[in-house]
């Protein structure tokens, strides 16, 4: 679509509709005036004052060095507080710089672009038996998203994608495209993985790769005192264990319903590959109101919904049950309230005071939360901004909110207290979602936040690379 170079708004009115609908991709490099960067929430949109969507890396390097002012990074736009904009800068739209590099199958390597979707990636891997390694639960997500957020899954044993990661390609401010390994520009590497766009924008990616297994699903409910327990001894210690999270439910947030995925030779239950695309989900979306707006929701969820979907024997391909959608937690508005994420991450040894702890927080909270997942990670190695820096339990926050003025003040308190109940237990808060948390909490959970400081003042003298998060914390 070309418009009329003397209809300037005219333009500036389809650039903003089509940024709102997330449509553009418009031909590489067109500029477009202030536009409006979403994200999955309908929380923060942030006004830029240009959007480029660059195909090839030379894109890249050419908006880079024409641009004088901030710049900022994104790709499926599923951080939750402006992570991927900068108000009155650039922002890079990296979705259509999304084309297979390479892939050595026997080796169990590939190479991507950046903007490419796990999904996609699925779709190259699975016809030769492979599968990603570590990855979200969820497929919509860019790879260097990922990267940048240094995402994790339920993947046993693994951490973070991070510990996956063998090579990157990334341009800096100046233009220069440079190659980072663990051991090339380590530096560069380990900022640029969980990062988030801080030192340069992530073009590349270098990957292992797994084996697709056939995987069972187990579901077990244990008490929270024997939790632990229960995971060294039927998940941790058991070679045949895939992937695995524990939920807590309301009102009491206090039983963990374990789901673990282990390898199996029983027959399938579902003969499909890959999570099919375009489902409508309607069924979800009955039940996500159901739970959350009906009177006595909560208890219908934990006591009915919730155990007649995972009642059911269910054997299926690593790659099915890696191929989610996101659609699938879609509700049928966000206008009123919107759902979105928190996560904290606590040390091992805290685990069970920070679980009671977290629990009446959650019952008195302004917020109707209908789950904790819970997961495990080894200690991060990799990052130099690591959210695990010994081994840890993730407690992923779900919840619903309303979206007026006079809800956000009160999340934003409930999420600074929630931060604190983190620190107290010497953990860490994932900084992906709102930008709720003190510069003194940011401080406190991030120490290693100034070596990346003065990194980034060495390859980014002037600051081109910023971002409502860095605006905010760096």
């Amino acid at each position: 679509m070309r418009l009329a170079p003397h209809c300037p708004v005219r333009r500036t009115f389809l650039a903003r509709s089509l940024a709102a609908a997330g449509l553009l991709t418009l031909a590489p490099l067109r500029a477009l005036g202030a536009v409006a960067i979403p994200n999955v929430t309908g929380l923060y949109t942030v006004q830029v004052a240009r959007t480029q969507v660059p195909t090839t890396i030379q894109d890249v390097v050419d908006a880079l060095r024409s641009w004088d002012g901030k710049v900022s990074v994104g790709g499926g736009r599923y951080s939750m507080g402006g992570q991927v904009a900068i108000a009155d800068g650039l922002h890079l739209d990296m979705r259509s710089l999304n084309r297979l590099v390479w892939l050595h199958a026997d080796d169990k390597r590939v190479r991507v672009q950046a903007g490419m979707r796990w999904r996609d990636l699925q779709d190259v891997l699975d016809p030769v038996n492979l599968a990603v390694k570590t990855m979200q639960s969820y497929a919509n997500f860019t790879v260097g998203g990922a990267v940048s957020v240094n995402a994790h899954g339920r993947y046993v044993g693994h951490g973070p994608v991070g510990n996956t990661v063998r090579a990157l390609q990334l341009v800096l401010g100046d233009g220069a495209v440079v190659e980072a390994t663990p051991t090339l520009r380590p530096e560069l590497f380990r900022a640029a993985i969980g990062g988030y766009g801080a030192i340069g924008v992530i073009t590349e990616v270098e990957l292992e790769l797994a084996v697709n297994l056939r995987i069972e699903r187990v579901v077990t409910k244990v008490a929270l005192a024997d939790y632990e327990s229960y995971f060294d001894r039927n998940v941790l210690a058991d070679p045949r264990s895939v992937l695995h999270n524990a939920d807590l439910l309301p009102p009491l947030f206090d039983t963990p319903m374990c789901t673990t995925w282990h390898t199996s030779d029983k027959p399938l239950t579902d003969a499909a590959r890959l999570v099919p695309r375009g489902h409508d989900y309607a069924m979800q979306r009955h039940a996500l109101r159901a739970i959350t707006e009906l009177p006595g929701g909560e208890r219908l969820g934990s006591s009915i919904i919730r155990p007649m979907l995972t009642s059911k024997p269910a054997v299926t391909w690593l790659n099915h049950e890696a191929s989610l959608d996101v659609a699938e937690l879609e509700p049928r508005s966000r206008v009123e309230s919107t759902y979105v994420l928190q996560e904290y991450f606590v040390p091992r040894r805290h685990f069970a005071p920070f679980a009671r702890a977290l629990a009446p927080a959650l019952r008195r909270g302004p917020a109707q939360v209908l789950n904790v997942s819970i997961r495990h990670s080894p200690a991060d190695v990799v990052s130099a901004l690591p959210w695990a820096k010994e081994e840890v339990f993730a407690f992923v926050v779900y919840f619903r909110q309303h979206t007026d003025a006079a809800a956000l003040r009160t999340i934003g308190d409930w999420t600074r207290a929630l931060i604190g109940l983190a620190l107290a237990h010497e953990g860490r808060y994932y900084l992906p979602y709102q930008l709720h948390a003190t510069p003194q909490q940011f401080a406190r959970a991030y120490p290693e936040a100034a070596a990346l400081r003065e990194l980034k003042h060495a390859v980014d003298p002037t600051g081109k690379f910023s971002n409502e998060l860095w605006a905010h914390y760096l």
